[in-house]
């Protein structure tokens, strides 16, 4: 395949730029502590300056993948396949989704909802973040609203999240890693008043697990 030719491939989502798939916990929101098998799709421009995997922002050092090879690891692990980045939705993920359903498994994605939704999702995580809100129609689409907060404003701005997704959606505020210290004791007290919220920790990291 030429170079155009795989470009054209990637652009409509038959191949994608693939940085790692694995078989792990979810370790974070409603799902966590289940087995699930994550691919992890390169390119994001939403510049979350505390990332801890800046690694997924260039797609171009990520080996385009065909779905078909893609969906042929995820089937020899899990049911449930989560889709995350980067930031996925940058790229199409109708032949993607598509593939992995007709292989019998349930597809969720994590994404900041700054691009379209496409795909056919189980499951929505969205997680928007300040820099680069998410597109309004994914807002009523979400199951999962996850807030990252590393300062105090982030409360403020989750509260302006909740309020535009559905009713069903449920909420969850999460403390950014390296700020978790700091932020906790602060979350404990906003759970506690605005009940409406849970509280969510990346679970994966104290088990020390991908």
């Amino acid at each position: 395949m030429t170079k155009q030719e795989m470009a054209k491939a990637v652009d409509s989502g038959l191949y994608l730029p693939l940085m790692e798939a694995f078989y792990t916990l979810q370790g974070e929101g409603y799902h966590k502590g289940t087995a699930a098998y994550f691919i992890r799709v390169g390119g994001c421009d939403v510049g979350c300056h505390w990332c801890d995997v800046k690694e997924s922002w260039n797609p171009d050092i990520h080996p385009p993948t065909s779905i078909e090879q893609i969906t042929k690891g995820a089937r020899q692990w899990a049911k449930t396949i989560v889709v995350t980045g980067g930031e996925p939705l940058m790229w199409p993920m109708g032949p993607l989704t598509q593939s992995l359903k007709a292989a019998g498994l349930q597809t969720h994605i994590e994404t900041s909802g700054a691009y379209p939704l496409t795909g056919v999702w189980d499951w929505i995580c969205l997680s928007p973040k300040k820099n680069k809100l998410p597109l309004k129609d994914i807002y009523s689409k979400a199951h999962e609203l996850k807030v990252i907060v590393h300062n105090k404003h982030d409360f403020v701005f989750a509260q302006e999240q909740a309020e535009l997704v559905g009713p069903n959606c449920k909420l969850y505020l999460q403390p950014e890693w390296s700020q978790r210290e700091k932020m906790m004791p602060l979350m404990v007290d906003y759970v506690l008043e605005h009940t409406q919220w849970i509280l969510s920790l990346q679970t994966h990291k104290y088990l020390n697990i991908p």
